[in-house]
């Protein structure tokens, strides 16, 4: 079964991270092959094609521009005449409104891939309402519960995002790069590794590690670039803030990194707050892999990730969070103690090789029969 996936490809995120996961892991599943149509270039689709995908350029496309999305429809409609796919799988809600059509008039079976909490309010979600898939694979029962909003009739199945594990690391490129970072030895390191966006909670962690700042034995890295102008401000004011909170030299601002296990191997202790909800949490996951204990909020896609075993989850608010944190600072055997069933927890949920067997069998559902024998 050939697949091709549809994204527009300018930032870097979770569902990039997912889609490099799948080009990177689908020899796991050698009937099902994956191609890859992009808007724009960047680092997604560098990635790809190291992991040598097929990636497809189909231009810039820009709604306040209307003739580039006619011009980036074009392309589509274009590539499906010229290659045969069996299914087209847009991811998130703006692929699938700019792009459902063309898959939906060249009659190639479309799927819509859930990555967001849908409201049904959006004008990008009216949009894409007029365009109902054959299915939906989304990727957390908590996403689930939001799919009526805007599709109430839509066949639907259940995939956790996919994540890979990492790869064994020497212990001096542990203590290499927290030297680079500026942690002891003995420091506790909280990590957070996510998109610069207010939902992720980086405000909420800087107020719980204010009541810690008389606390010795921990620093704090905040990964994580601005891509978009309102995250180049949200960033400049979760920095002011640390100032105010008296955190300068115990709060880094790493900016966008590439080497995100690596920082994860290194640290202590993941914390992502989120203040709303979230669909799934590629984040935590790899958390798990790297054997930290996480520390995040109750809401959202993140319960189905986090529990008793792995980690502890609190109320949105400085306060408890902050007595978690400290707890976790203070006590290196409940850390270890829940560091060591992160990955087998991250395995059940996210095992690339169950992945693609769940994506096969979902996508039968909507490949014609006489589809797959021709293909």
């Amino acid at each position: 079964m050939r697949v091709l996936h549809v994204y527009s490809g300018n930032l870097y995120g979770g569902v990039e991270s997912f889609l490099r996961t799948v080009a990177q892991e689908q020899a796991l599943r050698p009937g099902l092959t994956h191609a890859f149509a992009l808007c724009f270039e960047g680092r997604l689709a560098d990635e790809l094609r190291e992991a040598g995908a097929e990636v497809h350029l189909l231009g810039a496309a820009r709604v306040g521009r209307p003739w580039t999305v006619y011009r980036a429809r074009a392309a589509l409609r274009e590539l499906l005449r010229r290659e045969r796919y069996d299914v087209v799988l847009c991811h998130a809600i703006w692929p699938q409104a700019l792009f459902g059509p063309v898959a939906r008039a060249a009659r190639v079976p479309l799927v819509f891939y859930q990555h967001d909490v849908l409201y049904g309010r959006h004008w990008l979600e009216r949009w894409a309402r007029a365009t109902p898939p054959d299915l939906v694979i989304t990727n957390s029962r908590f996403s689930a519960g939001t799919l009526a909003a805007v599709y109430p009739h839509a066949r639907s199945r259940l995939a956790y995002c996919p994540v890979r594990a990492l790869e064994p690391a020497a212990a001096e490129d542990r203590a290499r790069l927290r030297a680079e970072l500026g942690a002891g030895e003995k420091d506790a390191v909280i990590v957070q590794t996510s998109r610069m966006q207010e939902l992720k909670g980086q405000r909420l962690l800087l107020e719980a590690l204010g009541r810690l700042r008389q606390v010795p034995g921990w620093q704090a890295w905040v990964a994580g670039g601005a891509q978009r102008v309102e995250e180049e401000e949200y960033l400049a004011g979760l920095k002011a803030q640390a100032e105010g909170l008296g955190l300068t030299g115990r709060v880094h601002f790493l900016g966008q990194r590439s080497d995100v296990p690596r920082l994860l191997r290194a640290a202590d202790i993941h914390c992502q707050p989120n203040i709303s909800p979230e669909s799934f949490g590629i984040a935590f996951v790899e958390a798990l892999l790297a054997g930290l204990p996480v520390v995040t909020t109750a809401m959202g896609g993140p319960l189905e990730i986090v529990d008793a075993t792995c980690g502890v989850l609190v109320p949105p608010r400085p306060a408890p969070l902050a007595v978690e944190l400290r707890k976790l600072i203070e006590n290196p055997e409940a850390r270890q103690r829940l560091g060591a069933a992160g990955p087998a927890r991250a395995a059940k949920l996210c095992d690339p090789a169950l992945y693609l067997r769940h994506l096969d069998e979902a996508l039968r559902d909507v490949v014609p029969e006489e589809a797959l024998r021709a293909s």
